[in-house]
């Protein structure tokens, strides 16, 4: 008696075939407990057919079938042979155009030549493409280099430092203050295979990463941080966007930031809140001054006090100053003692 089984919902099927087994009795009435034998064909599958009541009897558990396990097999391997076999085409045919280009190369000599030589600058690298496949030999130049015409073009690349500004962004501080900083960023081109093969427009990306670099950045910084600490925010700028560009084949040199406006009313309240901390120092000044004077005065008029003469001497040097000056008026005083004698006594 056989019975049909598909074990754990896989897709492989087993027949569990019933035997009478060797301790098998008439009567039925003892079943040995290993009478009953499995054999598994594969070492994932541990499930037991249950018992149909049968006493003797062994399991006998044999696979179906292995053909749908052998179908995946060839489509797998048929996957992996058609993708070496569009490669192989492909290279077949590359080397055919290649040959042919040669060859137009060849009969059209020595006029294929004007066209099939080029010549970049110092500060420039050619990047050449053979049927749309970056060539592993890198970047050609400085000097003059060889292109198949039909099956090669090239990409001239600017290696030289070259700089952009940073338009003004309206960026919100750490503070919930609105500023507008501005920036410029030098950079050059250290890979020109990776700023061809990895990024559409290498310099348009640059510039557009920059500026929401420089926003990331300002935006974790304070106001008095913006304006004190202008060139520890440019190195972070600077470093964010070497690291970004990076894969581009883009190094970053430097970033300065050029300037950091305020709103107008920000202005006037830093303006007037520094106006006023400038009159308060003023009168500290004038009162420091004052009390210095008085102290001097004091000293002056205990000297004067203790010498009647120094007075009289005083009064001269007064008068002198007077007469220098051209006043119609001189005022000459007199000295309290003397007038003390005419007046009448309490």
């Amino acid at each position: 008696m056989e019975h049909s089984y598909a074990g754990g919902g896989s897709s492989r099927g087993y027949v569990y075939q019933q035997q009478p087994g060797a301790g098998h009795s008439s009567h039925g009435s003892h079943i040995h407990p290993h009478s009953m034998q499995i054999q598994m064909q594969e070492s994932n599958l541990s499930r037991m057919a249950p018992n149909d009541g049968d006493a003797g009897e062994r399991l006998e558990l044999r696979p179906r079938s292995s053909g749908q396990g052998q179908i995946r097999s060839q489509e797998y391997g048929g996957n992996h042979s058609t993708s070496d076999e569009k490669e192989a085409d492909q290279g077949i045919c590359a080397t055919i155009l290649v040959l042919l280009s040669w060859l137009l190369v060849l009969a059209t000599m020595p006029f294929s030549l004007c066209i099939c030589f080029k010549v970049v600058q110092e500060y420039e690298r050619a990047v050449i493409f053979r049927l749309g496949r970056l060539i592993h030999a890198g970047s050609k130049g400085p000097g003059i280099f060889f292109v198949l015409p039909c099956v090669e073009n090239y990409t001239k690349v600017d290696i030289r430092s070259t700089l952009f500004d940073i338009p003004p962004q309206e960026i919100l501080t750490k503070d919930s203050v609105t500023v507008s900083v501005d920036a410029v960023v030098y950079y050059r081109i250290f890979n020109a295979n990776l700023s061809v093969a990895n990024v559409e427009n290498v310099h348009h990306s640059t510039r557009l990463l920059a500026q929401t670099t420089l926003r990331n950045v300002m935006g974790t910084k304070a106001l008095h941080e913006l304006l004190s600490d202008r060139e520890i925010i440019s190195n972070t700028v600077q470093m964010n966007l070497d690291e970004s560009t990076e894969a581009w084949g883009i190094k970053v040199e430097r970033v300065e930031v050029k300037d950091v406006r305020l709103p107008v009313q920000l202005q006037r309240a830093m303006a007037a809140e520094a106006e006023a901390g400038r009159e308060a120092r003023a009168k500290v000044i004038a009162a420091e001054g004052e009390q210095k004077a008085a102290r001097a005065l004091k000293e002056a008029a205990d000297i004067i006090a203790d010498s009647p003469a120094a007075l009289q001497l005083r009064y001269l040097q007064t008068l002198n100053t007077i007469s220098a000056e051209k006043n119609s008026t001189i005022i000459f005083p007199i000295p309290m003692d003397l007038i003390s004698q005419f007046l009448p006594r309490k």
